[in-house]
């Protein structure tokens, strides 16, 4: 009689590919004239997984870039006839489907919160265009997909990058939790604050208990008044002054679409996180 190992399957390299080359083709940015595809890539792996890869990473960061460019010319590719009768009448145009960044940018990494399951993968991708001081500084996505077993899930984040003259100070949050005393100083438009993650990030990251949700609640400044609001994100609530405020997503589908709900905020205000931690905000002037 053998006795039957109830450790999961090993998940292929080659799997670990297939999967980038997919989040890729799901997250293409199309514009008027070209398709730009995500040009950075994080991998996380559960600990093991990433054990047993890590001699190869080198390998399988090069077969990865390799993929991804193989990719994009299946996706910019024409039937051969019409090919050849377009290239002999003009000349070649420039390809319609292209890396945002011109060259792919691939990390291989172990999962640092201990949360991802043998044999998951959560591919954390950003759309980020070279730099060029004549277009100036705007906003970079990154869309996270994680796949436990056959399901997929997939979310959005969008980071906004503010020129250095503008990174001023325009509120400031004070708070304790596990980790002791914190002062965070706001000098962006849109602030995310919860215990954080690979899946979840966070500018404002807070040590306490799981109550506290890995996105717990967001600040948002209206750049042109100068107001700012809150939206809960949670699970078990966000309160203003120990008020609660209406929940700033609906449960659709199985997940969370913001629904619009904000809540203002005045000049110095106190906000609850689960009845666990509690931030201080006054806003500078």
């Amino acid at each position: 009689m053998i006795e039957m190992s109830a450790t999961p399957p090993r998940r292929p390299a080659r799997d670990v590919i297939d999967a980038v080359v997919d989040n890729m083709k799901q997250n293409l940015e199309p514009l008027k004239y070209s398709t730009l595809a995500p040009s950075r890539y994080t991998v996380y792996l559960h600990p093991n997984e990433y054990a047993r890869l890590e001699g190869i990473i080198p390998i399988l960061r090069q077969q990865t870039a390799q993929a991804l460019s193989e990719e994009l010319e299946k996706l910019n590719g024409r039937p051969l006839l019409g090919g050849l009768i377009r290239r002999w009448r003009a000349a070649p145009s420039e390809p319609h489907f292209r890396n945002a960044a011109g060259e792919w940018q691939i990390e291989f990494l172990a999962d640092p919160d201990g949360e991802m399951a043998e044999g998951d993968l959560l591919i954390d991708s950003e759309l980020i265009l070279p730099a060029n001081p004549d277009l100036g500084v705007g906003e970079r996505t990154r869309r996270i997909t994680t796949t436990h077993g056959q399901r997929t899930e997939t979310r959005e984040h969008t980071i906004n990058r503010l020129p250095a003259a503008a990174a001023k100070t325009v509120a400031r949050l004070e708070y304790d939790d596990d980790g002791g005393h914190h002062s965070y100083e706001v000098s962006k438009d849109s602030v995310t604050i919860g215990r954080g993650g690979i899946a979840y990030p966070v500018d404002v990251r807070i040590v306490s208990s799981p109550d506290v949700s890995r996105a717990h609640a967001r600040l948002r400044r209206d750049p042109q008044s100068g107001r700012f609001f809150i939206i809960d994100l949670s699970t078990l609530g966000t309160t203003l002054n120990g008020r609660h405020i209406p929940k700033g997503y609906d449960e659709v589908d199985g997940g969370r679409r913001e629904n619009g709900a904000e809540t203002a905020l005045p000049e110095t205000a106190a906000i609850g996180l689960a009845d666990t931690v509690v931030l201080e905000f006054r806003i500078v002037r």
